[in-house]
């Protein structure tokens, strides 16, 4: 993988990771210069402290001007041409990072939010949106799909966010970072081209907190050992939820899956975040995981709208509990259905969930990619 870093033209940072042992092509110019004339980019957002979660809340206003839903010959995140430029100024590429243009946490610190901010309430408290939120272009085709990438892709792709995890866990104001994508309308994509995205917070995430809290009760009851260690040689010991594994990862249906499908694409070394992860774990996880898209696009013969959510360790804190794991899960729950987060979902927090987890499994494995 070779790595290359410019400015956008108002001064966001934007990173080409490119595969290198690809068939030879014309070289493409990674030092085009992004000739739009561009606004400053927004100050950070503001974060308020819900007391009654003991949860941090993000107000970012300035996300509600945020592209939604462009034709295909308007897509910002397709390569830049002669005749329309967009945020990458190349005309060709592998994959891209850059800053989001509308980001929900940022190192932009201005106005109001430098300063020491008075409390909304005695039991609310404000501050910036420190952080950072970025875009991961997977490829340069539109029409293309994370499934539809060939396995050295799926490489690059991982290693740009190990690369940019990295990055932004050296910051000393972010506690997390977190990679995902979201794919398909019901999900609530806005942008149909293949691409993902990287959170920098400034905090701990609830999910996150609530994982290290069980992970911390467990080694206190076993003696040190790791849940989610525990849990996955549980679940290849059982078998009956494994979808698809080889020598260095298995994917599998939780036991306990809130999600109609959802699956856990899980190292079988405990490491703590993408950075971690050896050379050779890297390369492995591409065919379980393609597997595992492919079975969700073949389930109902169309494509399976889904969140891929990375579960890395905190930057600073119980590192040694945390376990990399990839959670993938769809709100589809048949061919014409979606599962909606009604009442006791969204209200309460308890799923409810139509699809046995034992049925998802051997539906997945029974589909033909």
């Amino acid at each position: 993988m070779k790595r290359t870093a410019i400015r956008l033209a108002d001064g966001r940072e934007l990173f080409y990771y490119d595969d290198c042992d690809e068939p030879v092509r014309p070289p493409v110019d990674r030092s085009v210069v992004d000739r739009r004339v561009l606004p400053a980019p927004p100050a950070a957002s503001q974060l308020r402290y819900d007391p009654l979660t003991d949860e941090w809340v993000a107000i970012a206003a300035h996300r509600q001007t945020r592209t939604h839903l462009p034709p295909a010959d308007e897509c910002p995140l397709c390569p830049s041409t002669e005749d329309r430029l967009t945020e990458i100024p190349a005309r060709d590429y592998d994959v891209v990072v850059f800053e989001n243009r509308f980001p929900a946490f940022s190192e932009r610190v201005t106005g109001e939010l430098a300063g020491d901010l008075p409390p909304l309430t005695p039991y609310t408290p404000v501050r910036p949106g420190v952080g950072r939120c970025e875009v991961v272009c997977f490829t340069a085709d539109h029409d293309a799909s994370f499934a539809t990438l060939p396995a050295r892709r799926v490489r690059t792709v991982l290693d740009a966010l190990a690369d940019r995890t990295a990055a932004l866990s050296a910051d000393p104001a972010v506690e997390q970072v977190f990679c995902f994508e979201n794919r398909g309308m019901e999900i609530g994509v806005t942008l149909h081209h293949p691409h993902g995205q990287i959170y920098a917070y400034p905090f701990v995430t609830p999910r996150t907190r609530a994982l290290l809290a069980a992970a911390c009760r467990h080694a206190a009851a076993t003696g040190g050992r790791n849940l989610y260690a525990d849990v996955l040689a549980a679940e290849r010991a059982a078998g009956v939820r494994v979808v698809a594994a080889n020598e260095h990862w298995t994917a599998f249906v939780p036991a306990a899956a809130r999600w109609p499908f959802e699956v856990h694409v899980a190292p079988h070394r405990a490491v703590p975040d993408l950075p971690a992860l050896s050379d050779a774990e890297r390369t492995a996880f591409a065919p379980v995981y393609l597997d595992v898209l492919r079975r969700l696009d073949a389930l109902f013969g169309v494509p399976m709208p889904y969140v891929a959510a990375w579960h890395q360790a905190p930057v600073r804190r119980d590192r040694e509990l945390a376990y990399l794991h990839l959670q993938v899960f769809s709100v589809r729950r048949a061919a014409g259905k979606l599962k909606y987060l009604a009442g006791s979902e969204s209200a309460m927090g308890v799923f409810i969930n139509d699809v046995p987890p034992e049925e998802a499994a051997a539906l997945l494995r029974a589909a033909t990619p």
